[in-house]
Parts: structure tokens; sequence; C-alpha cells
């Protein structure tokens, strides 16, 4: 999935110049980390002077929002055809539960297939205080509304448990999503040199360092979980 992004009402070179600069931004954030990255290095990635930075971007924080703003909406566009096209053809459409499976496989493999994106968004982000203070975060607000009315559409139907409110049960179902990501995005990091040290890497996520697994596959694993957990005392004593 390539950053794209509309001209800020410029040119179509200046539009060019924006993208590259989203580009590089992601790349530079990725294997540097938000706070390490320097606006140089940003500029020398994209190919343009230090000072054109700032004819599109405030700051650096705003350069992180501006691509998060267009990954998510990337993010949400490929989940929206998911939906609308789930595994089983016509019959599935009308389920919200293949729907479901649908959108928590097409997010995770979006994961394995963008590991630079998928760490600027688990993990870069997180390190700006404006963002996490500031940002609105429309494009986040309107993944949950997606996911929450796929599981309030599930339990008008009687599919789905009615006792967890489904914007809450929205918000569950995207920390278990985000949390995979970031131990998938730290389990495929490096393991620690002279140059990039143990604290380094537990800086960004403290804790024990993750074991290696394969995400996509982890997709059955949620679905599994979000549909039947993990309680099986009941099965077992049924006749």
């Amino acid at each position: 999935m390539t950053v794209h992004s509309a001209a800020d009402g410029g040119s179509d070179r200046g539009g060019d110049k924006r993208a590259r600069i989203l580009g590089a931004a992601e790349r530079v954030f990725a294997r540097r980390g938000f706070f390490a990255a320097r606006v140089s290095e940003i500029a020398k990635d994209a190919g343009v002077a230090d000072g054109t930075i700032y004819l599109y971007f405030k700051s650096k924080d705003d350069l992180l929002i501006s691509l998060f703003e267009i990954r998510m909406k990337q993010v949400n566009d490929v989940l929206r055809a998911a939906i609308a096209s789930p595994p089983g053809g016509a019959t599935a459409t009308a389920s919200p539960i293949n729907q479901l499976r649908a959108f928590i496989k097409a997010y995770l493999k979006l994961v394995h297939d963008e590991p630079a994106a998928a760490e600027v968004l688990t993990i870069e982000l997180r390190q700006s205080s404006k963002f996490m203070k500031e940002y609105e975060n429309p494009q986040f607000a309107d993944f949950l509304r997606m996911l929450g009315g796929l599981i309030a559409a599930g339990q008008e139907r009687g599919e789905l448990d009615a006792t967890i409110p489904a914007h809450v049960a929205a918000r569950m179902i995207f920390g278990m999503l985000d949390e995979l990501a970031l131990a998938w995005v730290l389990a495929k990091q490096p393991l620690p040199t002279a140059a990039t040290s143990e604290a380094a890497i537990s800086a960004k996520a403290p804790g024990t360092r993750p074991k290696k697994f394969d995400i996509v596959r982890a997709a059955d694993w949620v679905v599994a979980l979000v549909m039947t957990g993990l309680d099986r005392s009941k099965k077992e004593k049924s006749p």
C-alpha cells in the first residue's frame, strides 16, 4: 500500500513533493523512531531541501499526524471493501459475522503487508504528545464506527451477544488487533547490537521481547476468541 495524497490546492508537482515527504517520513520514523528522527533526514530521503518540509507541514508532529490520517484512510477504504465482499459470496454478504471475520483478517493482512506503516501506526504515534493529547483522530473514529456497526448488526440479528455495548466491544476487539500488531512488529526487529541496545528496543514497548508468530494466521485466532471465547467448560460438561 503506497502513500497517496492530493496536492494541497497546489500544482501536481507540489502534491508529488508532499507525497514524497510523507513516504520518506514513514521510512525514517520506522527506521530511527519518532524522537530520534530529524527533519533533515526526512528531507534527504525525500530528495528535497530541509526548508521544503515546512512548506507543507508545521512541525515533525504535524508530519506524523498527516501520515497517520492518510494511512488510516487507506486502511478504512480497504476494510470497507473487505466487508462489502466477504468470503462466501452473496449469502455471506448479508451476515455481520462473516463481515466481522473479513474485517479482522483484512486488518491483520495489512499489518503483514506494510510493516513500516504498521510500526509507525502502532509504536511511533504514541511518542507524539501532540497526537496523544490534542489530535481529534477522525479517521480512527471512523474505524471504530465501522467495527461497532458490524457488531451492532450482529447483535440485532441475535448472532452476537448483546450484553456488551457495541461501541465497547469495538474498542475491545481493536485492543486485541493493536496489541498483536505491536507484538508482531517488535518480534520482527533485529536483535540488539552495540548500536541498538536492548534498552532502546524496550523503550518502545517495555517488557519481554515478543516471540515471532504468523500474524496472518493470527486473524483466525482472533476470530475464534471473539466468536467462542476461551471457556470450554460448558462444552466439556454437555452430553
